[in-house]
């Protein structure tokens, strides 16, 4: 009994220190991007004598690394798969602003505030490697999403409703890691970027964007079918 019960105490501080570790990286790469940070850094940031600590717990820092895309991903997806389930329970989503709503509010709800900026740098440096991390099973949501969002969006053809898309999972990753970005200094107060006044006009604005005519020639609408019309690649976790 006593050994099961030391067995499990020693499980439980693993545990602790691992994630008190996963919780320090993800500040440093937010703040400096993964190749900006040591191993060293890691943990002494962390409070580990041991400056092998990530390699005691992780294996590596790219194994690091990976798991804390995965925690991000897997979140986000069990959010918006269970908002898309509930919806699609009740004949829906019906509208454009109901699936741009699955797609933000699960990121604003996730409990570090540094994740969004971790993987938009990431994925600007290391993209291959950033997508090579997340299981598939666990990157389906996005792509549900968008199967909506194209039948609500069938007046306009294929190729710009792959550019819009495009857009959009650039404008999502840039306006939300700037949100984080402001929200996680201290220093001063961000009421912009704070306000429920402001995601609302965010929201709005992505509607906007999806919802917009498109006012394009025969000529440019041609070589747009002729290009694909930047189909988008497989997406990251926020967009």
């Amino acid at each position: 009994m006593v050994r099961l019960q030391l067995a499990k105490a020693d499980d439980a501080t693993r545990g602790s220190a691992a994630e008190q570790i996963k919780q320090v990286a993800l500040r440093l790469f937010a703040e400096k991007g993964v190749d900006g940070v040591t191993v060293r850094e890691i943990a002494a940031a962390a409070g580990q004598k041991n400056h092998g600590a990530v390699s005691y717990y992780f294996g590596s820092k790219e194994a690091l690394v990976r798991a804390l895309v995965m925690d991000g991903a897997m979140a986000l997806e069990r959010e918006r798969n269970a908002a898309l389930d509930g919806l699609e329970a009740q004949g829906g989503p019906r509208t454009i602003r109901e699936v741009v709503e699955i797609l933000v509010r699960p990121v604003l709800a996730l409990p570090d505030s540094h994740y969004v900026q971790f993987i938009v740098i990431f994925a600007m440096t290391h993209r291959d490697m950033m997508l090579d991390a997340i299981d598939p099973a666990w990157n389906n949501a996005y792509g549900r999403c968008l199967d909506h969002l194209r039948g609500m969006m069938a007046d306009l053809p294929v190729a710009l409703q792959n550019q819009r898309f495009v857009f959009m999972g650039a404008y999502l990753s840039a306006v939300l890691s700037a949100r984080q970005r402001a929200l996680a200094d201290e220093s001063r107060a961000h009421p912009m970027w704070g306000s429920e006044a402001s995601v609302e006009h965010f929201l709005q604005t992505l509607v906007a964007l999806l919802e917009a005519p498109a006012d394009l020639s025969a000529a440019m609408l041609r070589q747009l079918g002729q290009r694909g019309g930047a189909i988008p690649d497989r997406p990251g976790p926020v967009g």
